[in-house]
């Protein structure tokens, strides 16, 4: 299954006011795993960036001036999000703020039935709790040191390790901390070996394994390749 984490920066809270997306961050994730593709771009906002949000992300009006606008990158973002489940945190947020851009630039809106959120997920599984990013990532020992402000690459490589953990809590070594600085496991190569497959064997099974199999394979009820077939 392809799914895609993603986070925004923006001017301020509201589209409607006028506030704008500034940054958007993607990686995408197959089956659980990174692939090592993702998509990422500042934007020109075409306004001015408030003290209160370059605060946050320290994204400032002079740095996004030559960045491109959303309408230059729109077609470039859906085509890279376009068959994956989108995996947001707080997601209300980023889906509204999206959907404003891509509604300016007449563009298929996106869709809150196709997004899991990782706020929900974590309020269901620790009530009570703190949800935001930093906190989870405390809980599940996920390195920090990087994130002295919120940047929206940054924030989704967080969040996958996030999303993984409350998925089911794989063990670290599985996962590719490139915010940690250590080398991590090459997830690249796993992806590309499950995607190619086994070598095939050099012989045909006889037909006595042949039927063993198919009579192991009637035993097993919901085979979790069903599922992600």
């Amino acid at each position: 299954m392809r799914e895609i984490v993603l986070d925004t920066e923006t001017t301020g809270l509201d589209p409607q006011s006028g506030h704008r997306v500034v940054e958007i961050g993607a990686i995408e994730i197959y089956n659980k795993i990174k692939t090592g593709k993702f998509f990422h771009a500042y934007l020109n906002p075409e306004r001015d960036m408030p003290d209160e949000a370059f605060k946050i992300h320290g994204i400032s009006t002079a740095f996004l001036k030559d960045k491109k606008k959303f309408a230059e990158i729109a077609d470039e973002f859906l085509e890279f999000i376009a068959d994956g489940q989108l995996v947001i945190h707080n997601a209300r947020f980023d889906l509204k703020f999206l959907n404003h851009e891509l509604s300016r630039v007449n563009k298929p809106l996106l869709n809150m039935a196709n997004v899991v959120d990782t706020l929900d997920m974590a309020r269901r599984k620790f009530p009570g709790s703190p949800a935001n990013l930093n906190a989870l990532c405390k809980r599940f020992d996920i390195n920090l040191s990087a994130r002295d402000k919120h940047g929206a690459l940054l924030d989704s490589e967080l969040l996958v390790d996030v999303y993984l953990w409350l998925c089911g809590g794989l063990q670290p070594e599985m996962l590719e901390r490139k915010s940690s600085g250590s080398q991590g496991t090459d997830i690249t190569k796993l992806y590309e070996i499950a995607r190619k497959g086994r070598s095939k064997r050099t012989f045909e099974p006889n037909q006595e394994d042949v039927a063993t199999h198919k009579e192991f394979l009637q035993k097993i009820k919901n085979p979790m390749w069903e599922k992600i077939s």
